[in-house]
């Protein structure tokens, strides 16, 4: 992206539409509007949501993630990074992660906001390599595990 957002934008959301059992999310800044709606609609189908939101991003005015979390079906959680060394700081949940189904995994430097989608220099890319998708669910249910509800 920008050169490709229409078919990045597009294949994202048929996935999602498309959705028959899970959708699995880690996403670092949520404010796409089009694609909360279509989380919330796969949900409403009886889809199960589970949505791994960055806590210092917890207070953006702009998010999506407290509109969806009110929802059947989908479940929001937050996480922090790992804490440094040092320990005075922690890092942040960066991730940038779709599973659909336990088979397609999308995975990029882009948040899910229009101006990722419309203006940025991102990626985005998809595959549905079973090693490659069994290893970020690992990664994803290890993560879950240390979120705290939103």
């Amino acid at each position: 992206m920008p050169y490709e957002q229409a078919q990045a934008l597009k294949s994202l959301q048929t996935a999602l539409k498309t959705a028959q059992k899970s959708i699995d999310i880690s996403i670092y800044s949520f404010t796409n509007r089009e694609l909360a709606k279509t989380l919330r609609d796969s949900a409403k189908r009886g889809v199960k949501v589970r949505i791994i939101f960055d806590e210092g991003n917890r207070k953006d005015s702009r998010s999506v993630i407290g509109y969806l979390d009110k929802y059947n079906n989908i479940t929001a959680c937050l996480l922090k990074g790992k804490k440094a060394q040092n320990g005075n700081y922690h890092g942040i949940m960066h991730q940038k992660m779709a599973i659909i189904d336990e088979n397609l995994l999308f995975i990029g430097s882009a948040n899910w906001s229009k101006n990722a989608f419309e203006n940025n220099y991102e990626t985005l890319f998809y595959d549905d390599d079973t090693h490659i998708v069994r290893k970020s669910l690992k990664y994803f249910e290890d993560m879950f595990a240390s979120c705290k509800p939103f």
